[in-house]
């Protein structure tokens, strides 16, 4: 039983914690590079109060995924403007565009030299500049993550820019900041936390600390993700939500994930849909291939008895099977009204270049078991 374990070093978590980022960021720094959404006007509230500090402030807006140029850009600016501490305030995407900046600014290669799969994979070569991170949804994790995820137009595929120095510095998790996520933004990004949890827990990597979190966050995103959705202003289901997203992100920097986010990067790439809702068209049939598969060629793997408690949490019954787990699953996938692939324009002819793209993938890695090219045409399949 060898692991290792890493995760923010200070994470701060609860309603209005996000007042206290000022603070935190003036004992950092003096010049901050604020990274937000393409409205940057919602948090008009926070540049101001670090104005007040006595602050420089860099503003970054970010609309939409973060590609590769588009953030090598951004850091050589931020270096130009001579920022010394990084802030990230918003969804998924704008916290991993806050973490490749800060990590850019003082890593001045060609930005393809540090990429996973596309580029050469280099290990960053000085220490990223120091980041608070505080999502305003609850879903990907990425405020404990060691990677950015970043679009790389030129492959048509998503990739990380990854390193455990990347891990924010200050990880600030306020729910009351993902009540304006609106109801089809709750449930992609609920169900993007809640596939985290679940590859992490029957990963390969798996380790007794993440499967204690993954137990606790599958639990919290069970019981509050279909509040959530259908009443934002729902404090405690946000809440229980905010924490399932927290501990995704610490089980998926430390146990990895697995087949359904193999899949979601090239399709990310290639199809303009949000991550959260391709990982839940997915969700239920990479579960079924990956119980099949297991039992023929694994039948011993501690995976399946995963999946059997997985099922006991999500429906909340000790007499539950692995099969009750993924029909738990579809059945809020259609409450919360989540498309299947075709709806996002995947046809069949592009399932065997998908299949090739997701079995290379690095999230691939800690599936269970390895999935052969037919299993992954199936699944594709099934999930059209």
């Amino acid at each position: 039983m060898n692991f290792q374990f890493s995760t923010a070093p200070k994470i701060v978590f609860g309603p209005q914690t996000a007042r206290t980022i000022p603070e935190h960021a003036a004992n950092m720094g003096s010049n901050i590079c604020l990274v937000t959404g393409k409205s940057p006007q919602r948090i008009q509230w926070l540049i101001e109060e670090l104005q007040e500090k006595g602050l420089a402030l860099h503003i970054i807006s970010i609309s939409g995924e973060p590609d590769t140029e588009l953030i090598a850009e951004h850091a050589t600016k931020a270096r130009t403007m001579g920022c010394d501490v990084v802030i990230a305030m918003g969804g998924g995407s704008v916290l991993d565009a806050g973490k490749a900046v800060a990590a850019l600014i003082p890593n001045t290669r060609d930005v393809l030299d540090y990429l996973e799969v596309v580029g050469k994979g280099m290990p960053l070569d000085n220490t990223p500049l120091p980041l608070i991170a505080a999502p305003t949804t609850s879903g990907t994790g990425s405020e404990v993550t060691s990677n950015a995820v970043l679009l790389c137009a030129e492959h048509k595929v998503k990739v990380s820019l990854r390193s455990t120095d990347m891990i924010p510095d200050i990880a600030v998790v306020d729910p009351l900041l993902t009540i304006s996520a609106p109801p089809a933004v709750t449930a992609a990004t609920g169900l993007d936390a809640l596939t985290q949890l679940m590859e992490s827990f029957v990963s390969k990597f798996a380790s007794p600390i993440t499967d204690s979190l993954c137990r606790e966050g599958l639990k919290h995103g069970a019981n509050s993700m279909l509040k959530a959705y259908k009443d934002g202003q729902d404090i405690e289901a946000r809440t229980g939500m905010a924490l399932a997203s927290l501990f995704s992100g610490i089980t998926l920097a430390n146990a990895g994930l697995g087949a359904v986010h193999g899949f979601a990067a090239p399709l990310g790439g290639e199809f303009k849909a949000p991550h959260g809702a391709v990982c839940a068209a997915l969700l239920p049939y990479v579960m079924e291939i990956n119980i099949r598969a297991l039992k023929e060629r694994d039948p011993q793997n501690p995976a399946l008895t995963a999946y059997e408690e997985i099922a006991q949490i999500l429906t909340a019954s000790d007499a539950a099977q692995a099969v009750d787990g993924i029909e738990w699953v579809k059945n809020i996938c259609s409450k919360m009204k989540i498309p299947g692939l075709r709806e996002i324009g995947v046809q069949k002819k592009d399932f065997k270049s998908l299949a090739a793209k997701a079995a290379r993938a690095s999230s691939m890695k800690g599936n269970p078991i390895e999935l052969t090219e037919a299993e992954l045409l199936e699944i594709l399949n099934k999930a059209l």
